[in-house]
Formats: C-alpha cells, sequence, structure tokens
C-alpha cells in the first residue's frame, strides 16, 4: 500500500526557491544525479571490501536512457540503493541538518548569486525538479527484500509504494516538464545535449557512464563490401566519460604532448602552454591541480569583461568555471583547474564553516606558481625575460594592489631594462652592482632603452657612471611606491627636484649662480606663473638648454597615468622648470630680459613647451605653439 506524505514547510520553500529561482542554469541537474549515482557506487564498493554478503564482481556502471515518446530520462546505476528507512530520510526530508541556516542564507542573496551560493551546498536530488514536472525513484538496497519506489511533483507531497525490482541500485526516471513558447526542456531529450552535459560536468566521474547513441556508418551490401555514398544509422552503447582525469594519472603515464593537447583543446589556445603545474596536496586539505600559464596574454585581459579564476572539481565533477578565489587579481592570465574531495557539496552547516579552504588552496596554488617562476628566473633567464615580456606587467601591479599585501612574494621576480646592461637585471642584481659612493636606486619612466638615453635628465647621472633603470609600463611607479625602498636603497626618479647627488662644490656655485641672476629667473617664473612652481638654474643638465623636473608627491608619470580619471586636477605633479646655465640659450634669454624685449614671453612660453613634449605631455596648446614657431622662423629668416 502506498504512503504519501506531506513535505516539511523549509523543505517546501527549498523546493520552490530551487525550482523558481535558479531558472536559467538548470544543466546541473544532470551532473547532481549522477553525482549521486557515483557515490552510491562507492558506497557499495566499500561495504563490499567488508561485508561478504555484498556482490564483489564490480561491473560498476551508470546508465542514461531517452525515452522521447513519454519525455523522460532515466539515470541507471548499480550502487547501495536505498531501503524505506533511507528513502524517506533521503528524500523526504530536504537537508534536515541546515535547511533553515541555509534559507536564511539564501533569502539575503541577490537573486543572480543565488546559483553560485546553491551550486556551493550542491542541490542533489531535488535539482531535478529544475527540469521536472514528476519524478520516480525506484531502487533497491542489497540489505533489504524488498524494493520501493519514490514519486512527487516536487510541490505538496511525496509517494512511495513498494514494486518489484530484481537488481540492486537505483534508477531515477525524470518526466520533463511540457514545453513552453520558448524551448527550454525538449532539447534535454537530444542525444547531443545529454553528451554535452556529461562531457562538461560528469567527464571525470571514475565509473562508466553508458548511453545508446545513433551512429552513421557505412552501408554494406551482401558480401560484406562498403557500398561508395551510402549510409545507415546503427545504434550502439557508447561510454560518454574519460573517467580518469589527466591530473589524476600517475606521474610516468603523464606525458608533455598529452598534457599540451589538452590545455590547447580544454582552454582554445592555439599554442602550447608556456609552462605547466601539477600540484599534490595531501594533509588537512587534500587536493590536485593542474595550472597553465599561457606563451601569450588573453587578448582580453584588460577588459572589464574578462573573468579570472580556474576550474573547480569536487572529485572529478565539474562545480565551477571561474572560482575566483583561486587565483589573485596579479594572476588573472594563469588557466587551470583544481580538484578537491575536501569541499563539502550538500546543503549543510558546515559548507559555511569551511569556506574558507577554498581561499587556502588559491594561497598555496599561488605560492606554487612564484616558485616556478624563480626557479625559471634563476636556471633559465630568457624564458623567464619571455615570460616577463607578456606579465610582468601583471606582477607589478600585484606589487601594488591591496597595499602591497604581496609585495614581498613579488619584488624579486621584477626584472627592468636599464640604461648601461644590454640584459634585464633584477633589483638584487642592480643593488649589488651599485657603486660605493651611489645611494638611490635611480630610474627613468620612458617608453624604451633609446627614448630613456636621450632624456636631458640624465646627463649628469650617465657622467658619475650610475645605471638607471628604466621603466615602460605606467603602473612602474605606483608598484615602487608601495615598495618604497629595496634592502634600505629607497627609489629615486631622475625626474625629481632632488637627486641626491652631493657635492658641495657645486652645491656652492649653483647658490652663487642662482643668486647672480635671480632677478632673470624670478621674470621667467612670473611669465610662466601659471605652468611652474618655480625656475631653477640646473646642476644635472650638461647638454639640454631646460628641462621640467618635480618634488616629492605625484611625479610625472603618475600625472599622466591618472590624467583620465575626473577631477584629475588634484593629480597634477608639481613641476619646476630646470635651465642649463651653460647652455647657449641661457645668456641670449638673459640678454632679451636685460634688454626688455617683448619677445622674452614667447621664448619663455617655447622653452617650457618644449621641456612639456620632452617629458611626453601634450602641449597646452599645438596651434599657438605652431603661430608662435613660425613667426620667430620668419622673422628668424628675414635677417
Amino acid at each position: 500500500m502506498a504512503e504519501v506524505k506531506k513535505f516539511k514547510t523549509e523543505s517546501k520553500r527549498l523546493l520552490e526557491l530551487m525550482i523558481n529561482s535558479i531558472y536559467t542554469h538548470k544543466d546541473i541537474f544532470l551532473r547532481e544525479i549522477i553525482s549521486n549515482a557515483s557515490d552510491a557506487i562507492d558506497k557499495h564498493h566499500f561495504l563490499s571490501l567488508t561485508d561478504e554478503s555484498l556482490d564483489r564482481k564490480g561491473n560498476y556502471s551508470i546508465n542514461i536512457e531517452r525515452d522521447e515518446k513519454n519525455r523522460s530520462i532515466t539515470i541507471k546505476d548499480n550502487g547501495i540503493g536505498m531501503t524505506h528507512e533511507e528513502l524517506v530520510n533521503s528524500l523526504g526530508t530536504i537537508a534536515k541538518s541546515g535547511s533553515k541556516e541555509f534559507l536564511e542564507k539564501l533569502n539575503k542573496t541577490k537573486k543572480e548569486e543565488q546559483l553560485e551560493l546553491i551550486g556551493q551546498f550542491g542541490v542533489g536530488f531535488y535539482s531535478a525538479y529544475m527540469v521536472a514536472s514528476n519524478v520516480e525513484v525506484k531502487t533497491k538496497s542489497p540489505f533489504s527484500d524488498k524494493a520501493y519506489m519514490f514519486s512527487s511533483d516536487g510541490v505538496e507531497s511525496y509517494k512511495i509504494e513498494e514494486i518489484d525490482k530484481k537488481d540492486r541500485g537505483t534508477e531515477v526516471i525524470i518526466y520533463l516538464k511540457d514545453e513552453t513558447e520558448t524551448p527550454e526542456y525538449d532539447h534535454y531529450l537530444e542525444e547531443f545535449a545529454l553528451r554535452d552535459l556529461v562531457k562538461k560536468y560528469s567527464d571525470y566521474v571514475r565509473y562508466p557512464i553508458r548511453m545508446e547513441v545513433t551512429k552513421s556508418n557505412p552501408k554494406l551490401d551482401d558480401k560484406g563490401v562498403v557500398i561508395p555514398g551510402e549510409y545507415e544509422d546503427v545504434k550502439e552503447i557508447e561510454t560518454l566519460n574519460s573517467m580518469v582525469p589527466l591530473w589524476k594519472k600517475a606521474k610516468k603515464d603523464q606525458k608533455d604532448e598529452e598534457i599540451n593537447s589538452f590545455y590547447r583543446n580544454k582552454y582554445y589556445d592555439y599554442e602550447d602552454p608556456f609552462t605547466h603545474l601539477l600540484i599534490n596536496v595531501e594533509g588537512n586539505l587534500n587536493y590536485t591541480a593542474l595550472v597553465f600559464i599561457p606563451k601569450h596574454a588573453p587578448q582580453n585581459m584588460y577588459s572589464e569583461k574578462y573573468e579570472k579564476g580556474l576550474q573547480l572539481y569536487s572529485r572529478g565533477v565539474f562545480i565551477m568555471d571561474k572560482c575566483k578565489d583561486l587565483v589573485p587579481d596579479y594572476l588573472r592570465f594563469v588557466k587551470g583547474l583544481v580538484d578537491t574531495s575536501d569541499l563539502p557539496l550538500n546543503i549543510s552547516r558546515e559548507v559555511l564553516q569551511k569556506t574558507n579552504d577554498l581561499e587556502k588552496i588559491g594561497k598555496n596554488v599561488e605560492k606554487k606558481i612564484l616558485s616556478r617562476l624563480e626557479k625559471l628566473l634563476k636556471n633559465e633567464r630568457d624564458k623567464y625575460i619571455e615570460f616577463f615580456k607578456q606579465f610582468g606587467i601583471n606582477l607589478k601591479y600585484g606589487v601594488y594592489d591591496q597595499f602591497g599585501a604581496s609585495k614581498d612574494l613579488l619584488k624579486d621576480l621584477l626584472v627592468y631594462e636599464t640604461i648601461n646592461k644590454e640584459s634585464y637585471v633584477t633589483l638584487k642584481e642592480y643593488v649589488k652592482d651599485m657603486p660605493k659612493e651611489q645611494e638611490f636606486i635611480y630610474y627613468a619612466s620612458s617608453k624604451n632603452k633609446v627614448v630613456a638615453n636621450s632624456l636631458p635628465q640624465m646627463d649628469l647621472i650617465k657622467k658619475k657612471g650610475f645605471d638607471v633603470l628604466i621603466f615602460n609600463d605606467d603602473i612602474d611607479e605606483f608598484a615602487i611606491s608601495m615598495l618604497g625602498e629595496y634592502q634600505k636603497k629607497k627609489f629615486k626618479s631622475i625626474n625629481q627636484g632632488d637627486l641626491g647627488l652631493k657635492d658641495e662644490i657645486e652645491d656652492k656655485k649653483i647658490e652663487e649662480l642662482t643668486e647672480d641672476h635671480k632677478d632673470f629667473l624670478g621674470k621667467l617664473k612670473s611669465l610662466l606663473e601659471k605652468d611652474v612652481a618655480d625656475v631653477r638654474i640646473s646642476k644635472r643638465l650638461t647638454e639640454a638648454p631646460v628641462c621640467l623636473v618635480s618634488e616629492d608627491g605625484v611625479s610625472f608619470e603618475m600625472e599622466k597615468a591618472l590624467s583620465h580619471l575626473p577631477n584629475n586636477e588634484q593629480f597634477k605633479a608639481s613641476r619646476i622648470l630646470e635651465i642649463n646655465p651653460n647652455h647657449a640659450l641661457f645668456k641670449s634669454l638673459e640678454n632679451l630680459f636685460n634688454d626688455n624685449d617683448e619677445d622674452l614671453e614667447v621664448f619663455a612660453d617655447l622653452l617650457f613647451q618644449q621641456a612639456l613634449m620632452i617629458e611626453g605631455f601634450q602641449l597646452k596648446d599645438p596651434v599657438d605653439f605652431s603661430n608662435k614657431m613660425t613667426n620667430l622662423m620668419i622673422k628668424a629668416s628675414s635677417k
């Protein structure tokens, strides 16, 4: 006689949420049912090791059957099955130990985030109701002589009745909902759709997942000879899943070509990866990770639409495509996956207590990746430089991000071109080669080495024989500002007003020149008062007539990088115009000043705009600049 029971209030509410709230992600129902089948087989296998009454032949499998006429999908397993009591406890009560807490959390979650939350908790058997109008579960346990069937529409109640079933195991029969105006359910009856879902979510379930498929084979004549151009449909049982994940194979069976092929196919790259890491961790937290560094940065890596993250598997079952917790932002280019059995995926309070496990795994994966990069830097410098040209900007971002939280992990992985050396150098190598009298780590922000070498601010530094790091990314100065110093050596831009070069004789000379020409300098400052904070005699210039420098604070490169922001006036560098007292132009301009010539204002403005161009800034008024240059050329050529 059939038993009819009503769902408890909490169970009913959870069913409603699952059926109605996550309507855009119905595909996971097959993953959950297959995972349950795999768990049931695991349990039978484990118990059979110690219980001689259980069949030990194995031959485990999961079978999928399609019935287009009745619009149903059946998933069969030959696992442990369920007794009457187990059926009531497992299917009659949803998440009995934690449904209340789960619902409280779910109600506080935005609708678009509910899938992720529910996916973390594991919706299990009840996910079937996202696509089903009714579900039947036929099951038999080897510990019971009787078999039972659970059936429910997932609304108010469920029914359990005794049935005739000889073989152990469970059959879940899902009767699909009626189709709507927008097709939603019929495609689950298609062979290719079920094949794709198994491949995506359950490819690495350890037991064969089989289904009858239709194949088009060449037609043969009566003598068994192929008839050209003629084919016939043949039905056969096919195993849909790979079963053994590449990352679970014994090390001796893992071939580089197989790993590279896996990468190319899975991540749609036409090239082999730059390198890969296979990480196996056993202990309090068990997991395997297969991580790839691409040869080139993805084209959309810096767009808002790009999603970082590693794929997450639980015991070979696909859970999430982009798990952000597994990689920091600065390693957003890394691809790969993590497979763990230690993340609970059921609706229970334990899930909430263990959510930091993902963060722990992510931290460990991060350290492993950085360790590999350190080895490359040490043992394969040329290969590392190729990596850094692609992804160095990401490491620099990592130094700056989150107030420098990762700077100590990353600072020794940074490499730079320099003025004096042919190859890239690390900060450690730069400091090691510094002359004893050099107090600072000097750097120049420039597009390339050629441009950096031609900067007028470089004159005195080169004369001293000091090397200079070349910063060619917008992020460089931000990263260095977060480092502050390296091995007690502070960083100093060649554009800074004070280069930190102590020379009492030279300093005295500059003081005297400033005093001797103070009226002239004061006049230039007044003419350029809207553009510069000061006009000074330069001790750094030996060849060029003029340059711009800044005081401590916002640098020129920071100003350029932040210029696109609203209200960017607060990010303006303090501009100081330095003039070379030994250049012929200095004397010419001072003569104009002494003669009270009106052209001094024009020359002063041109001098400032020339300095602007050298620094890579846009001209204040290109048309005005052009007109002034044209008039000067006319004036000069008419003499």
